[in-house]
């Protein structure tokens, strides 16, 4: 037999510390490595919503905003295109919007909160160009329409509410995004009442 005396005290003290030390690094490589699943700001910014004043949007007019890398419309409707859109809902594939293209309180004739105000995803749903807005030259694509969207791309035809007219290639209206008045002047695009 060895003479040689076992320090069971010392080994007990290695062990632990060789244990903190090792749990100090594995915890200084996860907490990167966890934070590396969150997005980053950039990503964040992209997907956050975005404010819009339409204080002077006049009738007729649209204005192009991003959100989440896509561009949204907004168009100030007047009270002549708001008349039309009950006029034509035989030419069109899904005029009450039974798709699940829009927040359920924008699946109304208008697609809106508010029927003046017309907001959409400028993205043509069948290979996803983007429509050109025709306020006073739709006629000529869609007859006894005054104003829409015509797709170049394919020649798919939406009109004032981003309902699509049957016989194109599009197969769904345009997407409305969520979206809720701050104000009389003011949107935010991206959020609805019920998540804000």
């Amino acid at each position: 037999m060895s003479n040689v005396r076992i320090n069971n005290g010392r080994r007990r003290f290695l062990t632990a510390t060789t244990s903190v030390v090792g749990g100090i690094g594995a915890i200084a490589i996860a907490i990167p490595f966890i934070k590396s699943w969150n997005p980053s700001e950039k990503a964040k910014a992209a997907g956050a919503p975005v404010e819009v004043n339409i204080s002077k949007l006049t009738d007729g007019q649209m204005i192009r905003v991003e959100w989440r890398g896509k561009p949204v419309w907004i168009v100030r409707r007047s009270k002549a295109v708001l008349q039309q859109l009950a006029t034509h809902d035989d030419q069109l594939r899904d005029p009450i919007s039974n798709e699940p293209q829009q927040p359920a309180y924008a699946q109304n004739p208008y697609r809106s909160l508010k029927p003046e105000i017309f907001l959409a995803v400028g993205i043509c749903t069948h290979l996803g160009c983007s429509p050109t807005y025709l306020p006073n030259s739709f006629s000529e694509q869609v007859s006894g329409v005054a104003a829409g969207f015509f797709c170049p791309c394919h020649g798919s035809t939406f009109d004032m509410a981003g309902r699509v007219f049957a016989g194109v290639p599009a197969p769904l209206n345009l997407v409305v995004p969520p979206h809720q008045f701050l104000d009389d002047n003011t949107i935010l695009i991206g959020l609805d009442k019920e998540t804000a």
